[in-house]
């Protein structure tokens, strides 16, 4: 697994949209998302009846940007890695719990296990730049 410096986690940390890449045939499937860095992985809460979630099901192979563009100030964090589904037990309860604190549209519509799963993007390689 790949380790994020510590300017990547403050970056990481201090953000909370994402846009997630998966594919299906051979097609790109791009959308933005909510996520939380947590325990050196990328979390993202999504629904069963998403693209990306079928996706991720067929191909676990998944990438990830996080950026803040500013014309000659552009910052990044790109990721790559291959995703994991967690729908129920104490990883979903601990990641379901960061959610919930970080996120007021988790606490205005709260899920428990097996309505919504969470994807745990672990990382393989990533690059950054703009990060001081």
């Amino acid at each position: 697994m790949i380790e994020f410096s510590k300017n990547e986690i403050v970056f990481l940390e201090s953000l909370e949209e994402a846009r997630i890449a998966t594919s299906h045939n051979d097609i790109p499937h791009v959308k933005p998302v909510s996520y939380v860095l947590k325990d050196n992985v990328i979390l993202v809460a999504t629904d069963y009846n998403t693209r990306t979630f079928s996706n991720i099901k067929s191909n676990p192979n998944t990438g990830i940007v996080v950026d803040i563009y500013k014309s000659g100030n552009h910052k990044a964090v790109c990721i790559q890695g291959k995703t994991q589904i967690i729908e129920s037990g104490p990883e979903f309860k601990k990641y379901y719990d960061v959610f919930y604190k970080k996120f007021e549209w988790v606490r205005r519509d709260p899920w428990t296990e097996n309505e919504a799963p969470f994807l745990k993007i672990i990382p393989s390689n990533k690059v950054s730049w703009g990060l001081k």
